[in-house]
C-alpha cells in the first residue's frame, strides 16, 4: 500500500492526528503576534489621527518611538524595522523550505521555533535600536521557516481528503492570533512587556512540539520506508486502530535513488517545465495585497488596537467560504482562488471612488476576500508540488508574498502622494493574479504526488533516456 492507503487504515484524522495538528495550529497564534508586533510597538500619538481616542492611547503608550526618539528624520527607522522582519520572512521561506525537504520536517521546525523564541527575547530586552532591528530580522527569518514547515506538517500528518480542512484551520488560527494580539496590546501598553508576554507563548508551543513525529509522507518520499511504517503504526496505536499488516510499497527506495529525485531541489522549480509554469504563476498570485491591507491597519483612522483586532476578525468569515467553494466540483481550487482575488481587487477599486473617511469598510471587505484567496493559495500550492519538493515550492511562492510585507510599512509614504495610490496597486495586483491563476490545473479529488516521476511519468522517461542516448553517441564516435 502507499501512504494514502496506509493513512486510511490508520485513520486519516484520528485522535492522535487531531492532537498533533492542534499543537501545530497553536503555533500560528505565536507567529501572528510576532508578525504584528511592530504595528503596535512602533505607534505613537504623533503618527495617529487627531482624534481624542488616539491621543489618549498615544499618551499612555510606551513605544520604540518614544524610547529611542524615532521622530522627524529618524522616523523611517520604524518602517525599516517592520520591513526587516519581512526580509527575514522572505529569506526564511527560501532557506528553510528546501532544507526541510532534505533534512526533514521535524528537526527544521523544532530548531527554527527554538531560535525564534530566543531572538524574540532579544527583541524584548534590546538595549538599542540597532539590536532591536537585527533581532526583528532574525525573528522574521525563523518565523518564515517554521511557518512553512508547520503548514506542511498539518497536511502530511493526515489523509489528503483533510488537507483543505487542516490548511484552512491553520490560516484561521493565524487570523485569530492577530485579533488576540490586538486585545493583548490594549491591556499591555509598555512595548517591552508586550514583546515579552507575546513571545512567551512560543515557549509553550516548543514544549508541546517536541513530542511530534516526523512526517510519514516525507520519510516515504525519501525511501525511508521502515521509519515511515513505524510512524504510521505509532499513529494507529494512539488512534486505537487495529492494523494487522501495514506494509508500504518498497517503491520509495527506488524512487529516492533515481536521478530526478536526487536533483530535487529549489532549482528544479525553474528547470522542470511543469513546475516552472506553476511556480511563476503561484509566485505572482501570492501578491502583496494580503500583507499590504493587514499591516496598513495601524495607519487607519480610529483606535489602532481595534483596527488590528478587526483586521484579524474580518478574516474569519473567509474560511467557511473557502471550505464551501474549494470542495465543490463546479468551483474547486483554481476557480475559487481566481474569483476571490478578483473580488479583492474589485473592493480595492471601489475605495478609489469614495471619500477617504468612508473607505474603511471596503478595505475590510477587500481584506476578507484576499484572506480567502490567500488561504486557498496555501492549500492549492501544497497540492501542486510533490512531497520531495513541496516545502521548497511553497517557500519560493510565499517569498513573493513577503514583498508585500516589506513594502507595507511604507504605505503612509504612498498615501502622501495620493490617498488612493495603495488601493490602485492592490487592485491591479488582485485582478492580474486572479486571471493568471486560471492557467493552473485543478487538484480537487486528484491523487497526491510524492516524487517528480509521479508528476510527469512520460516526461521523466524522456529526461532519463537523453543522457543514455548522448553516451551512446559519444561511444559510437570513438
Amino acid at each position: 500500500m502507499d501512504v494514502d492507503e496506509a493513512l486510511r487504515s490508520v485513520g486519516e484524522f484520528g485522535p492522535y492526528q487531531r492532537r498533533s495538528v492542534s499543537v501545530l495550529v497553536l503555533t500560528q497564534v505565536y507567529m501572528a503576534c510576532q508578525s504584528m508586533l511592530i504595528v503596535l510597538i512602533g505607534s505613537t500619538s504623533s503618527s495617529s489621527s487627531s482624534s481624542v481616542s488616539d491621543q489618549d492611547e498615544g499618551s499612555q503608550q510606551d513605544s520604540i518611538v518614544t524610547e529611542w526618539l524615532l521622530v522627524h528624520q529618524q522616523s523611517y527607522k520604524v518602517s525599516l524595522a517592520g520591513s526587516l522582519f519581512f526580509v527575514g520572512l522572505l529569506l526564511g521561506n527560501v532557506v528553510f523550505g528546501p532544507l526541510s525537504d532534505r533534512v526533514g520536517r521535524r528537526p527544521v521546525y523544532l530548531t527554527g521555533l527554538f531560535l525564534e523564541v530566543i531572538f524574540g527575547y532579544v527583541t524584548a530586552f534590546s538595549p538599542s535600536y540597532e539590536v532591536f532591528a537585527g533581532s526583528r530580522l532574525l525573528v522574521g527569518l525563523m518565523n518564515g521557516g517554521i511557518g512553512l514547515v508547520c503548514f506542511v506538517l498539518t497536511q502530511e500528518y493526515v489523509g489528503k481528503s483533510y488537507w483543505a480542512m487542516t490548511g484552512t484551520l491553520t490560516s484561521m488560527t493565524f487570523a485569530v492570533g492577530i485579533a488576540l494580539f490586538g486585545a493583548l496590546g490594549y491591556f499591555i501598553r509598555p512595548w517591552r512587556s508586550l514583546a515579552l508576554v507575546s513571545n512567551s507563548t512560543g515557549v509553550l508551543c516548543f514544549l508541546l512540539s517536541v513530542t511530534l513525529p516526523e512526517s510519514p509522507r516525507w520519510l516515504y518520499s525519501q525511501g525511508q520506508t521502515e521509519r515511515a511504517e513505524e510512524v504510521l503504526r505509532f499513529m494507529a496505536q494512539r488512534n486505537g486502530s487495529v492494523v494487522s499488516n501495514l506494509r508500504l510499497h518498497r517503491v520509495g527506495v527506488a524512487k529516492a535513488g533515481n536521478h530526478s529525485n536526487q536533483r530535487a531541489g529549489i532549482l528544479q522549480l525553474m528547470v522542470h517545465p511543469i513546475l516552472r509554469l506553476r511556480t511563476i504563476v503561484l509566485m505572482y498570485c501570492c501578491s502583496l495585497v494580503y500583507y499590504g491591507l493587514t499591516l496598513g491597519a495601524g495607519d487607519s483612522s480610529g483606535s489602532r488596537y481595534v483596527n488590528v483586532a478587526l483586521y484579524g476578525l474580518v478574516e474569519l468569515p473567509a474560511f467557511p467560504l473557502c471550505m464551501f467553494f474549494i470542495n465543490r466540483p463546479w468551483a474547486g481550487r483554481r476557480k475559487s482562488m481566481a474569483a476571490f482575488l478578483c473580488l479583492a481587487g474589485s473592493a480595492c477599486l471601489c475605495t478609489i471612488f469614495i471619500p477617504e473617511n468612508s473607505s474603511g469598510s471596503l478595505a475590510l471587505l477587500g481584506k476578507l476576500m484576499v484572506s480567502a484567496a490567500f488561504n486557498i493559495v496555501y492549500v492549492y500550492t501544497s497540492e501542486l508540488y510533490p512531497t520531495v519538493i513541496r516545502n521548497a515550492g511553497l517557500g519560493v511562492c510565499c517569498m513573493s508574498c513577503r514583498v508585500g510585507g516589506i513594502l507595507a510599512p511604507f504605505i503612509p509614504f504612498m498615501r502622501s502622494v495620493s490617498s488612493s495610490l495603495p488601493f490602485i496597486v492592490f487592485c491591479l495586483s488582485g485582478f492580474s493574479a486572479g486571471f493568471l491563476g486560471l492557467l493552473l490545473p485543478e487538484t480537487l479529488h486528484k491523487p497526491s504526488v510524492d516524487t517528480l516521476d509521479q508528476l510527469s511519468p512520460s516526461l521523466s522517461r524522456v529526461l532519463q533516456t537523453q543522457p543514455l542516448l548522448y553516451e551512446d553517441d559519444q561511444s559510437n564516435l570513438k
